[in-house]
């Protein structure tokens, strides 16, 4: 019983945390349910949000001065599953008919780039 008590109180204290890291995260302008990785700015002129009878298309873009693609790849296969996303792969998520592929690039100015491409699957 003790056990199961600990168990149950490490869970909650595992849930709370990613509650508390995603409520504190900045989102996509366009996309209130797209957190940003700290670190990451939405790049202004880049959010395009179309809704269709078949599902709303995103394409949007956020850049970092700094940082790595596994550490884009760890936040979000970290996060978007308490959102409701699930991993098909590093790169591609899904959640109630849409599908969602994050692509993250090195420019030539430096930093990183990293794109949203949500469409409906």
């Amino acid at each position: 019983m003790a056990l199961r008590r600990r168990s149950l109180g490490v869970l909650t204290a595992v849930l709370l945390a990613l509650c508390g890291a995603v409520a504190a995260a900045e989102f996509l302008p366009g996309v209130e349910d797209m957190p940003l990785m700290p670190g990451l700015t939405a790049t202004p002129d880049a959010t395009t949000v179309f809704d269709t009878p078949a599902g709303r298309i995103v394409q949007a873009e956020a850049r970092a001065a700094g940082g790595t693609e596994a550490e884009v790849r760890r936040f979000y296969g970290e996060t978007l599953p308490a959102l409701g996303w699930r991993a098909v792969d590093a790169r591609t998520f899904e959640r109630e008919g849409e599908r969602l592929l994050i692509s993250v690039t090195r420019p030539a100015a430096g930093g990183l780039s990293v794109r949203f491409d949500i469409r409906p699957r």
